[in-house]
């Protein structure tokens, strides 16, 4: 059994996704970002950096005792193996994967982690910082829209990389970005949201911008809300 401590910030979302398209037991310990869960001792003994996700696997295959992982890079890495699934053998397109991989982590989730922070959650509105970052998160979709120009997924094969980027790309409206303007992306997100695992995802979580309860029926009607 894998213990995921977790809130459904995109983060989060990306290492549930996994779990639920690998089909591993696991067992959601929720972390209330909002009255400071993270900075309890008991979650900083699992994750130093203060930070959501992070997982306790009870039964891993490196030794007896419980491993704890942090960083939601590092932990589907991690699981990839662990399951030997979503993460390609031959050495060249791992290498790929963990490029996009990388990619999201370096940037595409902090670029619509500022957007989103500062068109959402901001106290004043500030022109500057909100089109800074709306510009940053364009070319980043950019990039991701130019790289499916050619390929079902990022890398050939659905695969972590998919899974790290889509929680990142569902906010997209309030990222301040039309999907529509990315046809290869928008396609991608089209068939990634209508995935059996990604529904079961979405269908309990609440949405990170709103606090609204999202539905199965909500991650199945995402690309079409109001995109003009």
């Amino acid at each position: 059994m894998i213990q995921l401590y977790y809130a459904a910030t995109p983060n989060g979302l990306k290492v549930r996704i996994f779990l639920e398209e690998a089909g591993l037991p696991y067992h959601i310990v929720p972390v209330n970002l909002s009255i400071g869960d993270q900075s309890r001792p008991e979650f900083v003994a699992i994750a130093p950096n203060g930070r959501i996700p992070a997982i306790v696997d009870h039964s891993p295959a490196m030794r007896d005792q419980p491993l704890s992982i942090f960083e939601s890079g590092a932990i589907l890495l991690y699981l990839a193996d662990k399951a030997g699934m979503f993460m390609p053998e031959e050495p060249s397109r791992r290498l790929e994967v963990l490029q996009w991989l990388f990619c999201q982590m370096a940037g595409l989730g902090p670029m619509a982690g500022q957007i989103g922070h500062f068109n959402v959650y901001a106290t004043e509105t500030l022109p500057y910082a909100i089109e800074r970052y709306r510009v940053e998160t364009a070319g980043l979709y950019g990039v991701l829209d130019k790289r499916l120009a050619d390929r079902p997924f990022i890398v050939e094969d659905y695969s972590i990389a998919d899974m790290a980027c889509f929680p990142w790309i569902v906010p997209h409206m309030a990222h301040g970005q039309n999907l529509r303007e990315f046809p290869n992306l928008h396609r991608w997100f089209e068939e990634i949201r209508v995935r059996p695992a990604v529904i079961r995802t979405y269908g309990d979580s609440k949405d990170v911008y709103t606090g609204r309860t999202l539905q199965s029926a909500d991650c199945a009607t995402l690309g079409s809300q109001s995109e003009g």
